[in-house]
């Protein structure tokens, strides 16, 4: 009788063993939360699509960081929801906006101990709901919109942000952040670049944290990426690594894990994906009903975009799953 030389299941007998072999792990150190902080609130409001995460008051976020810093992430991305909008989105680089005012308590009770990133875009200050500056044809200013950039990411930095995340996909976003930044001495500061931003349906949970509606029912596609379009991917991130990107990132995560695999290939930057509300919201709604195993789904997930490439995951999972790996 012949016998197999390579019994692949010896290695997968205990959960010892498994973990022992594992070619892709998940840490505490590959997460970072999502967090929405809003003006003029009482209290923190629950979010209706995304169970188990909220627009946060600064006390109640400052409350939300320390509850993740002792479950040991160490990493948090910050949304600001202002009480007022306008065409050009003032909010975002106003000093005393939302977001700073929370940057600025951030900061002060967590110093470096906590890497602080701030999303930079102005769709969640502009009354229109886009990215940028809107002409009187109904396009984004492409070059308009860049200044306002620029004064955003001076706002969030004086503020204590360690890490500035332009999302608005306006060509030569980096470029001109990077160079304001550095000639208004802030040398160190990091870019993380939404490189790879595809024009997805996975974000209508997020638009109802942040409270964007793009005015008469329009939507992004003339400046995010189609869905159809792989190779495209690599020219955007190319490009922003060219002009002075530290961190690249892909968003969504896992409709798009080919691409997190494109750039992890190409590039030699850090890389990032973002694990978005659509998909947070899925598996929330699923495991609800009894369909799946929520937490079990939501680190089969996580470990998928570890091993298509990402350093790092921004995931609204990051508190949950920061308990399931300390057990």
């Amino acid at each position: 009788m012949a016998f197999p030389t390579e019994r692949p299941r010896r290695l997968r007998s205990t959960a010892a063993l498994r973990q022992l072999v594992a070619e892709t792990t998940l840490s505490l150190d590959d997460l970072v939360a999502p967090l929405f902080v809003a003006e003029g609130l009482s209290e923190p409001k629950t979010i209706s699509s995304l169970p188990g995460q909220f627009q946060h008051t600064v006390p109640s976020l400052l409350a939300e960081v320390r509850e993740l810093y002792h479950r040991g992430v160490r990493s948090l991305i910050l949304f600001g929801v202002p009480n007022s909008k306008d065409e050009l989105g003032s909010g975002a680089y106003d000093a005393n906006g939302i977001a700073q005012v929370a940057l600025r308590e951030i900061r002060s009770e967590f110093g470096d101990s906590m890497v602080i990133m701030s999303d930079l875009c102005l769709d969640e200050y502009t009354s229109h709901g886009h990215c940028g500056v809107v002409k009187a044809d109904g396009t984004v200013d492409n070059d308009a919109t860049l200044e306002l950039y620029v004064r955003t990411a001076l706002a969030q930095v004086e503020a204590g942000a360690h890490v500035v995340a332009p999302s608005g996909m306006m060509d030569g976003q980096v470029g001109a952040i990077r160079q304001g930044l550095d000639g208004a001495g802030y040398l160190d500061t990091v870019i993380l670049a939404y490189a790879a931003k595809y024009a997805s349906g996975l974000y209508g949970p997020f638009r109802e944290a942040v409270g964007v509606e793009i005015a008469g029912g329009g939507n992004r596609k003339t400046y995010q990426q189609d869905p159809a379009n792989r190779r495209e991917s690599l020219r955007e991130a190319r490009a922003d690594v060219e002009q002075g990107a530290d961190i690249i990132m892909v968003k969504p995560a896992m409709t798009y894990l080919d691409v997190v695999s494109d750039l992890r290939r190409e590039l030699d930057v850090p890389l990032c994906a973002y694990h978005v509300s659509g998909e947070y919201a899925m598996i929330k709604a699923a495991a609800a009903n009894g369909w799946i195993d929520g937490e079990v789904v939501a680190l089969e997930q996580l470990l998928a975009v570890r091993r298509a490439g990402a350093d790092f995951v921004l995931t609204y999972f990051a508190k949950e799953i920061a308990e399931v790996l300390q057990r």
